[in-house]
């Protein structure tokens, strides 16, 4: 009986959601390897880009959209309080916002002219790939706070998201204020 009521407060859409982003999660997990994406790639033949001036590029421009993104977002769950029309673009920032997606885009040694890289970067890698972690963990919280449909905590969850990313975008250039990444003191 008590199952037959939690089926009928189950929002549909929730549950579909919830159900694409365990299938897209689900195959990582069932490799039963350590993902060696948060490595350093130390040559372009650890990506699968061509060359390095591909690699700046392609994270230079992945980065923006990202940014893009996260303002889409902002409309339509903040503004419109739409999670059915946010659902793909959250969907969409899981998946391109990813450690293992972005970081092979930072080989090691690829900053100075035409990247905004700091060679501190490199220097930290740890606490570098640290922070895309992270920003996947805030990604997935905002996920599950917006099936929740309360704008107010939704808010909150994006706005993290937004900082995440701009902390992403930030250590690759260089700040007076901090110096360091992922927008720590």
């Amino acid at each position: 009986m008590q199952q037959r009521h939690y089926l009928k407060w189950a929002s549909p859409r929730g549950t579909a959601a919830s159900a694409l982003a365990l299938m897209l999660c689900t195959p990582l997990a069932w490799a039963g390897e350590e993902t060696s994406a948060l490595a350093m790639p130390q040559a372009v033949s650890d990506t699968p880009f061509a060359s390095e001036r591909e690699a700046v590029v392609w994270r230079r421009e992945e980065l923006k959209d990202i940014e893009s993104l996260v303002r889409q977002l902002r409309f339509d769950l903040i503004n419109n309080q739409d999670l059915e029309a946010a659902m793909p673009r959250l969907l969409e920032l899981q998946e391109r916002a990813s450690a293992d997606r972005l970081l092979p885009a930072f080989i090691e040694g690829t900053h100075g002219s035409g990247s905004e890289a700091r060679a501190s970067i490199w220097e930290e890698w740890g606490e570098f790939a640290a922070g895309f972690s992270d920003l996947e963990d805030k990604i997935a919280n905002l996920i599950d706070v917006a099936e929740q449909e309360d704008t107010r905590n939704t808010a909150r969850a994006l706005s993290e998201v937004a900082r995440a990313v701009r902390a992403a975008i930030v250590p690759t250039a260089t700040t007076k204020r901090s110096g360091r990444h992922w927008g720590s003191a």
